[in-house]
């Protein structure tokens, strides 16, 4: 098991993205507000977001009720301001991926507080950053390979 969190993420084709990687890898999706759209019954529907109901969400007022609920728990935070690459850290079952919103990343304090478990995904120097919805798939596809894939389909060997 994953939970991903996107603090006050703006773009919501990223997080319709991020919500179809969730769906189909049984992840948690834990939004923190302020968000930049409107995740209405009517709005996703409006959007097609035919897989939404297979996706297991929690909305947060902001970062300080997210902190007070889940400061303890294994949380890993993904800046391109990280001391390590993300496939070094240890993702144990359960695991927080946290991300911050396309314009800004995670804010300094947070990033401070939690240094140690900061990581990033490896880039040419010059390049800013990748899309938010790619950089999710890519922490939590690496979570869940050091996990075994739990209860996801086709993760036996391809050779016979």
């Amino acid at each position: 098991m994953v939970n991903i969190v996107l603090v006050e993420p703006e773009i919501p084709q990223n997080c319709g993205n991020i919500a179809r990687t969730c769906a189909a890898t049984r992840s948690r999706l834990h939004l923190v507000r302020p968000l930049g759209f409107d995740i209405s019954d009517r709005a996703v529907k409006r959007a097609g977001l035919d897989y939404w109901h297979m996706v297991d969400i929690t909305v947060y007022d902001g970062l300080e009720e997210f902190l007070s609920l889940h400061a303890g728990d294994d949380l890993w935070l993904a800046t391109t301001k990280a001391p390590r690459a993300y496939h070094e850290a240890e993702y144990k079952d359960g695991c927080w991926l946290v991300f911050g919103k396309e314009t800004a990343g995670l804010p300094e304090f947070f990033r401070q507080r939690y240094y140690g478990k900061c990581v990033r995904i490896p880039m040419r120097e010059d390049a800013r950053s990748l899309n938010l919805a790619n950089s999710v798939a890519v922490l939590c596809y690496e979570a869940l390979r050091q996990q075994g894939f739990p209860d996801l389909a086709g993760t036996g060997s391809m050779l016979r």
